[in-house]
């Protein structure tokens, strides 16, 4: 780092040197225009190129070949770098079919702003029409820990005994409808769009003045946005174990499965908490909830070891999986510590 004196220009402009060998290594020559990105944090980039901290605009991208995987991949990872616009065009001399038609758009309908603007017989535009300015980070990981949470509840209770004392059974058409996976889906819509804004603020240096957040905060939100997706993805876990479950199943694992349950959706709620709020005290009792959590499940597996209950299988995988929503948790509240001694930048 290099310290320069600010020189004042006439009446109203500011100056300041900048170093001779970076000028020469960008090529640099008096009277060339260099381009300027003030930010509402205090920073400011001086770059020797426009296209190098220009918004990610349109795009256009050749499939490797015609198939619907082809379509999704791509349209995915284009809309997670974060470009504007995505045009996909049919290999050479070839049309897009159908099947990739109806893959793109139920794509699009899966993916945060995200709309089809055009379509020919070669290809398929989508575009993004989601305003960073509208996006609150801070919210949209509020609500994928709501989704995330209220997804273990629902997969819990799938698995632990109904008010009959029987084992909750869907039916084929709650099978094939499952809300479990609707709302899984809801929480990749959330993670694949911070991830997004995450990707566009490395490129393009008005994201982060747009989404009104600090780079370190937006990278603690993409970081414990993670680990709530992996929460829910343990919630679809523990709900396909339901159908594995006997009817006759000893009432006493169930039964202590519920209190860990809670234990673990009360350590990732704390924790992300926690990490909103920069709040050291509450990480430091998310661990040592997620401490007790995981002897807990490790205590309760060694007992259906040694008593080998109907179905322990099952419920062991079931406690494996509360065990690692609660290291989440985990992981979470260790982002919330390094937040709170980090200094504000």
């Amino acid at each position: 780092m290099e310290t320069r004196k600010l020189q004042k220009v006439g009446g109203s402009t500011y100056s300041v040197s900048l170093p001779k060998e970076w000028a020469t290594d960008h090529h640099l020559e008096a009277g060339m225009p260099i381009h300027l990105y003030p930010h509402t944090d205090g920073s400011l980039v001086v770059r020797s190129a426009a296209q190098d901290g220009e918004p990610l605009g349109a795009t256009t991208i050749t499939l490797p070949s015609a198939d619907t995987d082809a379509v999704e991949r791509t349209l995915r990872a284009a809309y997670v770098v974060g470009y504007d616009a995505v045009t996909l065009v049919a290999p050479e001399g070839a049309e897009l079919t159908a099947d990739e038609r109806r893959a793109a758009r139920r794509l699009v309908r899966s993916m945060v702003g995200l709309s089809v603007v055009e379509e020919m017989p070669d290809r398929i535009t989508v575009e993004n029409l989601l305003d960073a300015a509208e996006v609150s980070i801070r919210q949209s990981v509020i609500q994928l820990q709501f989704t995330a949470l209220s997804m273990q509840r629902t997969a819990v209770e799938r698995v632990t005994c109904d008010a009959d004392g029987g084992v909750a059974q869907r039916t084929p058409d709650e099978t094939a409808a499952d809300p479990l996976d609707e709302r899984d889906d809801e929480a990749d819509r959330l993670f694949e769009m911070l991830t997004r804004h995450a990707n566009r603020s490395l490129v393009d240096f008005e994201e982060i003045d747009a989404l009104d957040v600090r780079r370190s905060e937006l990278f603690d939100a993409l970081v414990v946005a993670r680990q709530l997706e992996r929460v829910a993805d343990h919630a679809v876990r523990i709900g396909s174990l339901a159908d594995r479950m006997d009817a006759a199943v000893d009432d006493g694992p169930l039964a202590e499965l519920r209190p860990l349950a809670d234990a673990a959706r009360g350590v990732v709620e704390t924790a992300t908490t926690a990490a909103l709020d920069g709040s050291a005290e509450r990480a430091h009792e998310a661990l040592d909830r997620r401490d007790r959590v995981v002897d807990d499940v490790r205590a309760l597996d060694q007992a259906l070891f040694e008593r080998a209950p109907p179905d322990a299988y099952a419920l062991s995988r079931v406690l494996a999986s509360l065990a690692r929503t609660a290291e989440c948790g985990g992981n979470v509240a260790r982002v919330a510590l390094r937040a709170s001694v980090r200094p504000d930048a």
